[in-house]
């Protein structure tokens, strides 16, 4: 049978303390989610049902991408300003990938997407914020992971992201910095730059219901 997948913004941490969080039980079966829904819903461990399970996948990886982008910016010191828009992007580039790659657009802005990215970017228990956090003081990679015991998953999920965009057509300029720093050894503040001195372009959404445009 299809397995359930239990995603979401739920560190362990503080699951464990019985700090109120809410996942979702991902399944193409509803009827399966909504058994494992049943069995952990409690009072402080609300689960959600979704059958979106290609959406529910792609935002619950892709996120951590994102999330070593927003860690470089508190290593290099930026503000509020810059995480926010920082965040909103990303979650753009999340959603035009995870859709060219089968996700529901809706399923990005539930907890699987937009939460999971907001708790990962904003967490002091995020692997992939920390590992941001001191590629942007200019720690290197190589001495980050090797002082590391879990692992950081967008470290490798990056370079995957970016080959799923070529080969789909789809510019990720987040995602292509975070590459860039992560593998070619950019330095963030320039990757910031770059971004900072992209061509202009207007933030209207310019597609239909179920279309996905290329551009980020």
């Amino acid at each position: 049978p299809d397995p359930v997948l239990l995603v979401g913004p739920s560190h362990a941490e503080e699951v464990s303390r019985g700090i109120p969080t809410s996942v979702v039980a991902a399944a193409r079966d509803e009827a399966r989610a909504r058994q494992v829904q049943a069995v952990c819903s409690t009072t402080r461990f609300r689960v959600y049902t979704n059958t979106d399970v290609a959406g529910c996948e792609y935002g619950a990886a892709l996120k951590n991408v994102i999330a070593i982008a927003a860690g470089m910016c508190d290593g290099l010191g930026y503000g509020d300003n810059t995480k926010g828009a920082l965040l909103t992007r990303g979650l753009d580039e999340i959603t035009r990938l995870g859709v060219a790659m089968g996700g529901r657009r809706e399923t990005f802005y539930g907890l699987t997407g937009m939460g999971d990215l907001i708790t990962t970017a904003m967490s002091r228990h995020s692997r992939n914020r920390l590992v941001g956090e001191r590629l942007g003081r200019g720690e290197t990679l190589a001495s980050i992971i090797g002082s590391m015991v879990m692992v950081a998953e967008g470290v490798n999920t990056a370079s995957a992201a970016r080959a799923l965009g070529q080969r789909r057509g789809i510019e990720l300029p987040l995602t292509e910095q975070v590459h860039e720093i992560l593998v070619e050894g950019k330095s963030p503040r320039d990757a910031f730059e770059t971004l900072m001195s992209r061509d202009l372009k207007s933030e209207e959404w310019k597609g239909g219901a179920g279309v996905v445009t290329p551009e980020g």
